[in-house]
């Protein structure tokens, strides 16, 4: 195999590495665009006393604020959420 047919083949394995990490990126932003949905959604005086479940509401509102604004508006749009925009803490709800 020659050089240029290596360097060919690696190229290939990279393209093919970098759609793949895209289309994982595009599926994790639906996730995280529908569960910022849901914690905008969520009434904390109708959530259950049970405190594994608040903890892990808690975790998980926790994890859609360390985000980024940008990855945070792109997960919104990526599950079609309207938000507001002077707020991303907003209340997003769903078309």
């Amino acid at each position: 195999m020659t050089v240029h047919a290596l360097k060919d083949e690696e190229i290939q394995l990279l393209r093919k590495e970098v759609e793949m990490l895209m289309a994982e990126r595009a599926r994790l932003l639906q996730v995280a665009g529908a569960a910022a949905v849901l914690v905008a959604n969520l009434d904390s005086d109708h959530l259950p006393e049970d405190a594994d479940t608040i903890d892990a509401a808690e975790m998980l509102a926790e994890q859609l604020n360390g985000l980024s604004e940008e990855s945070l508006r792109d997960a919104l749009e990526a599950v079609k959420a309207e938000f507001d925009d002077e707020q991303l803490g907003g209340r997003p709800s769903r078309n």
